[in-house]
């Protein structure tokens, strides 16, 4: 899933920068009518544009990587970007001593060629700097619109940016609730400066997971996350049901850590429940996707009651009955109606559990 997802951005960076590659090569010599002297016809400028659209695609997805695994993602988010884009601009650099070298080649010796490429200007040319430019005014861009996706999710700022969701719309969604078990404690030993870094570690563990069942993060309410899918999505190979017990081993994983650090290992209970929504857009300065319906209504109080039925995990009956995977790995027990807070009807509630 990993390899899937990292493919995934690759593809997108090459496509983001073959786009501003061809506006940059088109607005380079739109203004000339005579085509540069490597180029025999229009095709050949279009070839320019892929290939450097391949060539920078694949060193903003480099530094994308390298920023990720290493310790420049725990900077400020400024230094990560200026790392980003001195990569960019060194592969640039050597993408430009290499042109010159290979344009020398044909009219030199060798050693004169290298010599010349090694002695040549580059840095100083206009062309060469009017490109630096607009490498920084597309990197600094997309780092924005990547740590905008950060933010909000990718498919949220997509769905904004196409306005889907200016006016309401019915939706059939999947909502998964997760919340810490003894989160009052935890923070009256802790404190409110190592609570709020347990909260971060913990939801740190949970992102993978969440990316891996094609799942997005609806919001973070203090020590509680609420996870959700389209229905149809989330039912399949169980997704609703992995992500709480591959989080929950992910915690245990690092049981060294947490002991270490906190003196326990952090628990959770989860509820899922699934039903018709309406989604819209709301607010001005500070836009969202809000979802109302009583199923987020129900949804918090079916997980009130994992506690009492002493489960870790419940389900709705509407969801379970939606859920037909010949290969589960997980068992349902039918803990029959049950009475919700608030609620004037009884529904059918099921714990889950791995087999």
């Amino acid at each position: 899933m990993r390899a899937r997802r990292q493919a995934k951005k690759l593809l997108f960076a090459i496509l983001a920068w073959a786009i501003a590659m061809a506006a940059f090569v088109f607005f380079r010599y739109a203004q000339s009518p005579e085509l540069p002297q490597w180029a025999v016809g229009s095709a050949d400028l279009a070839t320019l544009a892929i290939y450097m659209g391949i060539i920078f695609g694949s060193l903003h997805w480099m530094s994308n990587v390298i920023a990720d695994f290493s310790a420049i993602n725990r900077l400020p988010y400024v230094f990560s970007v200026i790392f980003k884009g001195l990569f960019l601009l060194l592969g640039a650099t050597t993408l430009a001593y290499m042109t010159q070298f290979l344009n020398m080649w044909a009219i030199e010796n060798h050693m004169s060629t290298l010599r010349q490429m090694l002695t040549a200007h580059i840095l100083y040319s206009p062309s060469f700097q009017a490109l630096i430019v607009y490498l920084v005014v597309v990197r600094v861009s997309l780092a924005f619109v990547e740590q905008m996706a950060l933010l909000v999710g990718p498919r949220i700022l997509l769905n904004i940016g196409l306005g889907k969701y200016h006016k309401p719309r019915y939706e059939q969604r999947l909502f998964l609730y997760l919340d810490m078990i003894a989160s009052t404690t935890h923070a009256e030993s802790l404190g409110d400066y190592r609570f709020s870094r347990l909260i971060q570690d913990s939801f740190s563990l949970l992102s993978d997971t969440v990316t891996n069942n094609e799942a997005e993060i609806y919001r973070y309410m203090g020590d509680a996350v609420l996870i959700h899918w389209p229905l149809e999505e989330g039912i399949v190979h169980d997704r609703c049901m992995n992500i709480y017990f591959e989080f929950s081993q992910q915690l245990n994983w690092q049981r060294r850590y947490f002991e270490e650090h906190y003196g326990f290992v952090p628990k959770f209970k989860a509820a899922a429940h699934c039903g018709q929504v309406v989604a819209a857009v709301v607010g001005v300065q500070k836009q969202e996707i809000s979802f109302f319906s009583d199923v987020l209504n129900t949804l918090a109080r079916l997980q009130d009651q994992c506690n009492p039925l002493g489960q870790r995990m419940l389900i709705s009956g509407a969801l379970a009955g939606r859920l037909d995977n010949p290969n589960t790995q997980y068992h349902l027990s039918n803990l029959g109606p049950v009475k919700l807070k608030g609620k004037q009807h009884s529904i059918e509630v099921f714990g889950v559990s791995p087999l």
